[in-house]
């Protein structure tokens, strides 16, 4: 990948930044795509002086972001919002942009483009996963040689799943088991999906492809709390919350700025966040996933009573 250039879009985002970081390991120069610019910087120590650019672009204007892509050969789309807020919309974020994003790539001759989308938005009546299917059609339109990457939910040192629950975990003596907790997720490590990512660009046989990415645990809503309680060291207790009640809650959190719970969420629960079982995944692309508790423990001991220099103990 020496000598070659990228563009990412979102990529000071979760997942987004640790694709930056690993372009930036294999020698392309790497161009983030940002309505300001200055938000970008923290990412130029990835690579060498003038490796990692920062570059506005506005992403309401087709022209700009064609400006952006312009003398890539790698375009990376990682743009996305978990909940709607003011002028942030669904349509907007997951359908809209990532249409301007594939039109420019098809007007610059881009070698690879790659989408990020989201695990099992083709089984849920959520806005947020219709919105993400939708983004996946309208990207297909645009450029059909696209790889597309659904990834279940993504778990990291900066992750917004497991530390929002730490975080909640430490002030609440009681958190919420939507639906019984019974959801099934296979939660994948950040840097997988980064990897998955790379491995798209790269070889020309993913593309078109629709690639379906979760860790090696299928873990139920219930459990993956359980996790938190025995990495974090604080047990707290699970009260039930039926998902009309879970709603009635969220609506009223949802006045918030940051809003930890959302109605459409909730929605989202009612379906399993699994790879099917005949679908194109990691063992597709030679990859093998992390699991979670090669990762957590090292991020997760920080909410633990004492600190990171309390004692841990597995199992």
């Amino acid at each position: 990948m020496n000598n070659k250039t990228a563009c990412i879009f979102g990529g000071t985002g979760f997942i987004g930044r640790q694709i930056v970081r690993e372009l930036a390991k294999r020698g392309v120069t790497v161009k983030v795509a940002t309505r300001v610019p200055e938000r970008a910087y923290f990412l130029r120590p990835a690579g060498v002086v003038g490796q990692v650019v920062p570059v506005q672009c506005d992403y309401n204007d087709a022209d700009s972001i064609k400006n952006a892509v312009k003398g890539c050969d790698y375009v990376v789309n990682c743009v996305g919002i978990l909940y709607e807020k003011g002028k942030q919309s669904f349509q907007h974020a997951h359908v809209d942009v990532p249409a301007r994003i594939a039109g420019a790539c098809k007007k610059n001759d881009v070698k690879s483009f790659v989408h990020i989308s989201s695990l099992s938005v083709d089984q849920s009546n959520a806005k947020y996963a219709v919105s993400k299917l939708d983004g996946e059609k309208a990207v297909k339109a645009n450029f059909p040689k696209v790889t597309i990457l659904r990834p279940s939910v993504v778990f990291g040192e900066d992750d917004d799943f497991f530390n929002r629950f730490a975080e909640m975990a430490r002030f609440v003596p009681a958190l919420p088991l939507i639906g019984g907790g019974s959801t099934l997720f296979q939660p994948v490590f950040v840097g997988d999906v980064a990897d998955a990512a790379i491995k798209a660009l790269e070889d020309p046989a993913t593309q078109g492809g629709i690639y379906h990415l979760g860790g090696p645990e299928q873990v139920s809503f219930k459990e993956i709390y359980e996790l938190l309680f025995e990495y974090t060291g604080r047990k707290r207790f699970l009260v039930n919350t039926p998902y009309p009640l879970a709603k009635v809650q969220a609506g009223l959190l949802s006045l918030l700025p940051a809003p930890p719970l959302t109605t459409d969420q909730v929605e989202m629960l009612k379906t399993d966040n699994v790879v099917p079982a005949d679908a194109l995944s990691f063992e597709n692309l030679g990859i093998s996933p992390k699991a979670m508790d090669v990762i957590l423990p090292h991020y997760l001991e920080t909410y633990r009573p004492g600190g990171r220099y309390s004692a841990y103990k597995a199992g």
